[in-house]
């Protein structure tokens, strides 16, 4: 029996899981619907705009999203882990043609018994960084895209964290936005340097579409092949999402949840759910 097809049942782990996935998600929409009444929503086509920006993983804008994700599933004891991705986007203008945009990941993990009985850890994962080289203008056919190199950084503060290997590879991104859709896809590929601890493949197809109030529907596949194992892990992620101001500050509040439709035998499976705070900073 694979990993997607246990049962539910009865299990009261399990149950207790599934209902935090959706208090989760539930706070995060919560927090869309009364924003309302406690913040400002822009109706311009600037703001539509700067939140199909948010979907453009090349866009000169700065940003800091704030990603909180909970998985469950892992191991014979349905291990679950609560990552915050603390990711700052900086894009850096090299000349009249051509930016360079800096996408970081630093995961701030707390997980239990994801390897096995293995008890509980918390602290930093590993970083990565990533580099696109992209054209300031898209192509005549309307394509935007970038690549350049990405890096695996020992950062992790226990062995449970991460891998503690340096390691790097090849990214690259391409997407084309007609109208209110945004349609395309991120792909990298890391070796760690001095070992074959990791071979793995990541591709993220995806898809938003936007509204003139600033509302995105985003879909996208999260996709990581495991060359040594020869395993997939592939979760499916919906999510919804807002362009709010907080004063003068702008920000996007996403809502998301997500299935894994395939994993390894040890997890993550079942259902997951995301909450996405983003503070904005257009020039």
């Amino acid at each position: 029996m694979s990993a997607q097809e246990k049962p539910l049942g009865g299990n009261p782990v399990k149950i207790r899981q599934l209902k935090l996935i959706r208090r989760t998600v539930a706070m995060g929409l919560s927090v869309l619907a009364a924003s309302s009444g406690s913040v400002a929503f822009a109706q311009s086509s600037q703001t539509q705009e700067l939140a199909k920006s948010l979907s453009n993983p090349v866009a000169a804008l700065i940003s800091v999203p704030l990603q909180l994700n909970y998985d469950s599933g892992f191991g014979p004891l349905d291990g679950s882990a609560t990552v915050l991705n603390v990711q700052p986007v900086v894009p850096i203008s090299l000349n009249e043609n051509w930016n360079l945009i800096s996408r970081t990941i630093l995961p701030i993990r707390s997980q239990t018994d994801i390897f096995g009985p293995s008890g509980t850890q918390s602290g930093l994962g590993d970083t990565i960084q990533s580099l696109f080289l992209s054209p300031k203008a898209p192509t005549a056919g309307g394509l935007i895209w970038g690549a350049g190199p990405v890096f695996l950084i020992p950062t992790s503060t226990e062995p449970e964290l991460g891998v503690g290997e340096w390691g790097g590879g090849p990214t690259a991104v391409a997407l084309i936005q007609k109208g209110p859709w945004t349609f395309g896809g991120l792909a990298n590929h890391i070796w760690t340097f001095d070992s074959d601890t990791v071979n793995a493949t990541f591709l993220q197809p995806f898809v938003t579409y936007t509204t003139p109030t600033a509302w995105t529907y985003g879909a996208n596949l999260e996709s990581t092949y495991d060359w040594n194992a020869e395993e997939w892990t592939v979760p499916l992620n919906l999510s919804v999402g807002k362009i709010v101001s907080f004063g003068d500050q702008l920000a996007s509040v996403t809502a998301g949840v997500g299935y894994y439709l395939d994993s390894p035998e040890n997890g993550p499976d079942g259902w997951r759910g995301r909450l996405v705070l983003t503070y904005l900073f257009p020039k």
